[in-house]
């Protein structure tokens, strides 16, 4: 009996057994008296238990979860648990309920949420159980919350204060309402949906568990105490809505890319074989590293999400390229420039891009002055390609000379530029020596000049 009795068992259950399986004549009042008289001082301190002072009105709200039961979807046949998440006002016992299926930190943070708008304020402190939703590590002096958790608790300036591990004592008012939900709210009834299921939870909380008569209050009704007391000492809700954001780990890719959900995002390059911390709402997802934005995008469910801006310059100097670029280097090139990359963006872009980001290219290797040169003598000949304007910069015939008035390079009048002219046909022509005088003994010898044929010869000739 002593064991039992330090083990923590009520004297009741004690007296009940020993009834029971010994065969025990006393009374339960006889026996509780034997059990004070017998047992040593150190139990009996053991089981005194501190009455704890009353929480001012606004001061706290408690916070568990509990089972409620299976529930069978008349949608489709299938058996589900279904979660109660409650919080209770101990100064005027007030209670809100949601029922759940899932208990994730989206669920966990968005019903809070949901019982402050129902209560139309917030307390000072909340003492949840050390759910890992809540509580990612449990300590008595300093607490790690969940980085979600934390930041509601920021935006709706309310302190997370979470209750010891074993020690249901620190949050008493909602241990008691769990088994009180399951009793009158949940057992005997039919419920066709969630959406059914929680609007009759809301229903409940005020018709019912707020028109009860509570004991603990004096008989008086826990919603009008709360009307009267404790909703003005409640702080008032935030104008802007809380949005609630989902935190998680990533590790970046050789691809840049970190994984989120179903989803790839890109991170700026440096980060490349680092953790970083990700942010998810239901419309953007955002990358800190240490601490520090380094990149934001757009939420998508699945699939990849990628800025180019994130690759070094040089791996992605291709995409960057764009048809809209290399109009605008053409423009700045000249209007010979413009028109030839006009011309080959015309039709079939995507085949003749690289084209034109090579002839805009050309000015990294030549002058802006060269490269519209070019264009221009390439649009004279009618092939205004990249090969014959980079042909034209490489020959250095862009900076070539036009012959004017129809003069040639050497002033014969009427000869075109790459023609010698008349007065050069023969200027390569070797002359031959003429007549010598003989020397004494000698035999005179004589050298006629070269006779060129005259047009009849040469006619007769050919004759």
């Amino acid at each position: 009996m002593k064991t039992q009795l330090a083990a923590g068992v009520h004297q009741s259950t004690v007296w009940q057994r020993l009834r029971d399986e010994h065969g025990l004549e006393a009374s339960v009042a006889s026996f509780r008296r034997c059990v004070r008289a017998t047992l040593p001082e150190e139990t009996r301190r053991a089981a005194v238990t501190v009455l704890r002072d009353g929480i001012p009105p606004g001061e706290e709200a408690q916070i568990d979860y509990g089972l409620l039961g299976t529930w069978v979807d008349p949608a489709g046949g299938r058996r589900r648990k279904v979660w109660a998440f409650v919080m209770v006002l101990p100064c005027s016992r007030h209670v809100f309920l949601q029922p759940t299926f899932v208990m994730d930190q989206t669920a966990w943070t968005q019903a809070n949420v949901d019982a402050f708008a129902f209560f139309g304020g917030v307390p000072r402190r909340l003492v949840p159980d050390n759910l890992r939703t809540g509580v990612e590590q449990a300590d008595l002096y300093d607490p790690k919350l969940n980085r979600s958790y934390a930041e509601m608790a920021a935006h709706y300036g309310v302190l997370i204060d979470p209750a010891r591990r074993a020690k249901p004592k620190d949050k008493p008012h909602v241990e008691r309402q769990v088994p009180y939900v399951r009793d009158s709210f949940w057992r005997g009834r039919d419920f066709t949906s969630l959406q059914q299921m929680r609007a009759q939870a809301l229903r409940w909380c005020t018709d019912v568990a707020g028109a009860r008569s509570c004991r603990p209050l004096g008989g008086a009704r826990p919603l009008e105490v709360f009307t009267a007391v404790e909703a003005p000492a409640l702080q008032p809700l935030p104008r802007k809505p809380f949005v609630i954001a989902a935190w998680s780990t990533a590790k970046v890719g050789p691809d840049i890319h970190a994984k989120v959900g179903q989803t790839l995002y890109s991170i700026p390059w440096r980060f490349i074989g680092q953790r970083v911390d990700a942010r998810s709402t239901p419309m953007v997802v955002q990358f800190f590293h240490n601490g520090q934005l380094i990149a934001t995008h757009g939420r998508k469910p699945r699939g990849k999400q990628t800025d180019f801006s994130h690759y070094p310059p040089e791996k992605i100097a291709f995409r960057m390229r764009t048809p809209t670029w290399c109009r605008e280097q053409a423009a700045a090139i000249g209007p010979a420039a413009t028109e030839v990359i006009a011309g080959l963006l015309a039709v079939g872009v995507l085949f003749r891009l690289r084209a034109a980001q090579g002839i805009c290219g050309l000015t990294g290797k030549y002058p802006a002055a060269r490269v519209e040169a070019a264009c221009a003598k390439a649009l004279a000949v009618g092939d205004p390609s990249y090969r014959t304007i980079k042909g034209i910069l490489a020959a250095g015939t862009d900076i070539e000379p036009a012959a004017t008035d129809g003069a040639s390079r050497t002033g014969d009048a009427g000869a075109a530029a790459f023609l010698h002219g008349p007065s050069q046909l023969f200027a390569n022509v070797i002359p031959m020596p003429t007549t010598t005088a003989p020397a004494a003994g000698d035999q005179a010898t004589t050298t006629a000049p070269l006779e060129l044929p005259t047009a009849g010869a040469s006619d007769h000739h050919a004759g």
